[in-house]
């Protein structure tokens, strides 16, 4: 666990009374470095969406508590957001509460996802309705087969909930 990780896991404990207090939840928490700026990017949720107001109120008490605990010595830049529709879904968490849910996968590199004319299909993401995780696999299914197919954890790059319009 790199430096970024454990001030993101502390932040997020520091963060969680915060929350908890405006009647929100904690998504997820980031501590990134883009551009030569550092971000604390808190990620907040509840059930029907997260308004501005929501955000603002819990920038404002984040900042105090981040500023009294002394967490962050480096200049930085918060942002506090929804995760959006489109959200990663990086925690067994998020997996959790997405079971049932339409994902996109994406693989670090192309996946065989099927074969026609003897001739492997090749992909680097795949679409279905999240059935099942663990530790080491992804099981998915087909919106239109139901056919279930199950991918490694360690390919993939990233799992998004897909946007339905």
């Amino acid at each position: 666990m790199g430096k970024s990780d454990v001030v993101a896991a502390k932040a997020e404990e520091l963060l969680i009374p915060v929350t908890e207090s405006f009647g929100v939840t904690v998504y997820d928490v980031e501590y990134v470095l883009e551009n030569g700026e550092r971000y604390l990017r808190a990620y907040i949720d509840k059930e029907g969406g997260v308004t501005i107001d929501d955000c603002e109120n819990v920038s404002r008490a984040f900042e105090k508590v981040l500023d009294d605990s002394g967490l962050i010595n480096d200049q930085y830049i918060l942002e506090v957001s929804s995760p959006g529709l489109g959200r990663a879904l990086t925690k067994d968490r998020h997996l959790e509460k997405s079971l049932g849910e339409e994902v996109e996968i994406s693989f670090y590199k192309p996946q065989v996802i099927g074969t026609e004319k003897e001739k492997e299909i090749k992909a680097k993401s795949v679409t279905g309705i999240l059935k099942a995780f663990d530790k080491d696999k992804i099981t998915i299914a087909d919106t239109e087969t139901e056919s279930s197919s199950e991918w490694q954890r360690s390919d993939i790059s990233q799992i998004r909930l897909t946007l339905d319009f």
